[in-house]
């Protein structure tokens, strides 16, 4: 497999600063949807780098400062769960992906984001479907979304601890469901998503 199959595409095009797309957090009941934009060297692929979620978390967070170190840019960017409240969880993905983009140190002239949509952006962008086992750039971007995900809610985790968010992160698994039930939400819950749950 080539792992820079994509970006060598747009770098023959006349693309200089490639930079790939992902983000994490669209399916939980709880936190915001975060994404990541990274531009990479051309020619480097990083050892260990894959789509996030066939990673583990130790994994993960050895990468992403691993990423961060060798990337000629990188951006994280969050929706919150009142912007996805306000405008559904699609829109809030793109918002958030629109805003990575838009934060990286270099400007980005072209794009790869993982999916089957692009966000309206200012330069010319393609989705690429399981892009985050495909490119090197939409990978990276996978891992530094995730992780950063993942801490905040470890965060959350220590203000409401009732739900236990260290050990889901957000995510419909039965202690989440079972707690909320308990409990009632909480602030950072996305109410839209609980109406099954709350019946």
């Amino acid at each position: 497999m080539d792992w820079l199959e994509f970006e060598n595409l747009a770098y023959e095009k006349g693309y200089k600063y490639v930079c790939g797309v992902d983000e994490a957090g669209r399916g939980p009941l709880a936190g915001p949807v975060c994404a990541a934009a990274v531009i990479l060297p051309p020619g480097l692929i990083l050892e260990g780098v894959n789509d996030s979620k066939k990673l583990t978390e130790k994994k993960r967070e050895k990468l992403f400062d691993v990423i961060i170190d060798n990337a000629l840019a990188y951006s994280i960017a969050y929706s919150s769960v009142e912007e996805i409240e306000d405008i559904n969880i699609l829109n809030a993905t793109m918002n958030a992906m629109k805003r990575a983009v838009e934060g990286l140190q270099i400007p980005a002239d072209f794009a790869y984001i993982d999916g089957n949509r692009t966000p309206e952006l200012n330069i010319p962008c393609e989705y690429i479907i399981k892009g985050d086992a495909r490119s090197m750039s939409v990978a990276a971007a996978s891992i530094l979304a995730k992780v950063s995900r993942d801490r905040l809610l470890l965060e959350y985790a220590k203000e409401y601890p009732q739900y236990c968010f260290e050990k889901h992160k957000g995510y419909g698994t039965k202690l989440h469901t079972d707690m909320i039930k308990e409990y009632g939400p909480c602030p950072v819950h996305r109410m839209s998503f609980l109406k099954n749950i709350l019946k």
